[in-house]
């Protein structure tokens, strides 16, 4: 199997994956309106989702993982383009899957601790899980998955993206897609940064799940006009 037919399957599973976990998640646990509660709540309702939950979780995570893989296929698909773009996609590509991978691995394996420990019954223990929680949350879940995977990932698309224009490999309109693509995911990632460090900035929290929903089906796109 060639490296371009692997890495169409790739773009085109991905996408399905990632947005098949994301919807299980949201009917499973209301993610992520449910951050907006108190911890209390949140940890009441990770508890009662079981292992299930713990596991879907886990398979979330590993869907950020694949974007590394999926970031060197591509690049060693689109014969033609400037080397130094897709060496630049390459490495911004493993970066965007890192920091996904990040934003997500607290859920599985941090959170079950911090519902433990809720549970104890202590005051004070049960303060302590909330300053942890949010702290991880805006740390880990906002700064470094949300901020860095939304710009990383729209960097990496605006790369794909030029290096689609420059190659045969490609429609060259999936490229202009991808350019776009790329500059809205990185204009999302601004959602909570400076003044709107608080409560978020409402125009790229409306726009980034529109942006999502775009750039799946583009990544989709680009793995069927690879495997044609």
């Amino acid at each position: 199997m060639s490296t371009v037919v692997v890495a169409g399957v790739l773009l085109v599973l991905l996408p399905i994956a990632f947005n098949l976990a994301f919807a299980m998640l949201a009917k499973a646990f209301e993610y992520p309106d449910v951050l907006r509660h108190p911890t209390a709540d949140v940890l009441a309702r990770f508890r009662d989702g079981g292992s299930r939950l713990l596991l879907l979780w886990w398979g979330f995570a590993l869907t950020a993982v694949l974007l590394a893989p999926l970031a060197v296929l591509v690049s060693s698909s689109l014969d033609g383009a400037a080397p130094v773009v897709l060496q630049l996609g390459t490495a911004i590509g493993v970066l965007a899957a890192a920091v996904q991978f990040l934003g997500l691995v607290r859920w599985p394996f941090l959170v079950p601790y911090l519902v433990r420990e809720a549970e104890s019954g202590d005051p004070a223990r049960q303060a302590a899980v909330d300053i942890v929680f949010q702290a991880f949350n805006r740390y880990l879940g906002v700064a470094v998955g949300e901020h860095l995977g939304y710009l990383l990932t729209g960097a990496w698309s605006l790369l794909v993206g030029t290096a689609v224009v420059q190659s045969s490999a490609a429609p060259a309109w999936l490229g202009v897609v991808g350019i776009v693509v790329g500059l809205l995911l990185a204009l999302c990632s601004l959602e909570f940064v400076g003044p709107n460090e608080r409560e978020g900035w409402q125009v790229a929290a409306r726009l980034t799940p529109v942006v999502y929903v775009v750039w799946s089906l583009w990544l989709v796109a680009l793995g069927v006009a690879l495997l044609l």
